[in-house]
């Protein structure tokens, strides 16, 4: 038989046993005799039989996978997040499929429509920079197949999202900064479509009233998240007259990126600009001086976001009752924004 699929027919044949006591076997049902299943695995093993799972998904209606759409693999934070996915859904027993938009919308769409046809059991996604609506999503409401966004989330009483208070975070993150001594400070942000940026905005913006400072337009940067926008931020802050002397930035590898380019035109950190970055990447330890920043704890946000679509799979909950679910940040505080000599940094 070399060359052709074998099939429990054929094993059932050659054992000289009913297909259905082979398959009950295969299927460690106790039903079958100890004996008559050993005898079964072994010859299946020896045959290089494969279980038909496609085949028996169709019967199901279950493919006992989950997929999962990220906009960005190059990430310490996602990756985090996916280890906290993975271990959850492999405890449950489902296969993960991922899937990656690159920060595209229109790949995005082609993510959800791919997985759809895949006929995954739910999905867990972050939404890219320029998504601008769910509508590729519905596919997976109108067959009743759950969704939980995480981090970068839409509201919506369809599906559950998993995030951080980012209007906290970047409120604690500007109030550092002030308490520091700062009365100039520059935010440097991503898309403020995103919940995630345009809350921490508006942190910052409430820390700045609050605290009886101007709010001003021009210490608002925006770009994306890489090296180039690190650098360019940098340059935008060294050509503000006068310098800002504070930096709340959106992500610690910008963070790094700034400080690196501000350092190398002898820009004194934190004595002349204190920094906060966000995150808690592994950078911000290595960096000179050491990062202060936000501690958003991935792993744990993957870890709820797949538990709380298990947990609707199996029945124990609904993504309805659910909705919105916060996860602990924090903010760890190291050199590069202590301005006062006298303030201990954390030891995290």
């Amino acid at each position: 038989m070399k060359g052709k699929e074998i099939t429990i027919y054929d094993l059932a044949h050659q054992l000289q046993v009913s297909s259905a006591t082979v398959s009950r076997a295969l299927k460690d049902d106790p039903l079958i005799s100890l004996k008559t299943r050993k005898r079964i695995f072994e010859h299946a093993e020896k045959m290089g039989y494969r279980t038909n799972y496609f085949a028996r998904n169709l019967r199901s209606q279950k493919t006992h996978t989950i997929g999962c759409i990220v906009h960005e693999l190059q990430s310490n934070f996602i990756n985090s997040v996916l280890a906290g996915i993975e271990k959850v859904t492999a405890e449950a027993s489902y296969d993960l499929l991922i899937a990656h938009s690159a920060e595209s919308y229109k790949k995005e769409i082609s993510n959800a429509r791919n997985l759809f046809q895949k006929r995954v059991d739910g999905v867990i996604a972050s939404l890219s920079i320029d998504t601008v609506n769910l509508d590729h999503f519905s596919s997976f409401s109108e067959k009743h197949i759950p969704v939980v966004f995480f981090d970068r989330v839409e509201k919506s009483d369809k599906y559950a999202a998993v995030i951080i208070d980012n209007y906290k975070c970047g409120y604690e993150a500007t109030a550092h900064l002030i308490e520091q001594g700062c009365k100039k400070i520059v935010i440097v942000t991503s898309s403020l479509s995103r919940n995630v940026y345009a809350e921490r905005l508006r942190g910052y913006k409430d820390a700045l009233f609050d605290f009886g400072l101007p709010y001003d337009e021009n210490l608002v940067i925006i770009n994306d998240l890489s090296e180039q926008a690190g650098i360019s931020a940098a340059n935008q802050i060294l050509a503000m007259k006068p310098m800002p002397d504070g930096a709340f930035i959106a992500n610690d590898f910008v963070a790094a990126v700034s400080m690196r380019v501000l350092k190398e035109n002898h820009v004194a950190i934190p004595d002349d600009i204190a920094i906060v970055g966000f995150n808690n990447d592994v950078i911000g330890k290595i960096v000179e001086p050491a990062l202060t920043t936000i501690h958003y704890a991935g792993r744990e946000m993957g870890e709820v976001a797949a538990t709380t679509i298990i947990g609707h799979l199996s029945g124990e909950s609904t993504i309805q009752k659910i909705n919105t679910i916060i996860i602990n940040s924090a903010m760890i505080i190291r050199q590069s924004s202590l301005k006062r000599k006298r303030d201990r940094p954390a030891t995290i």
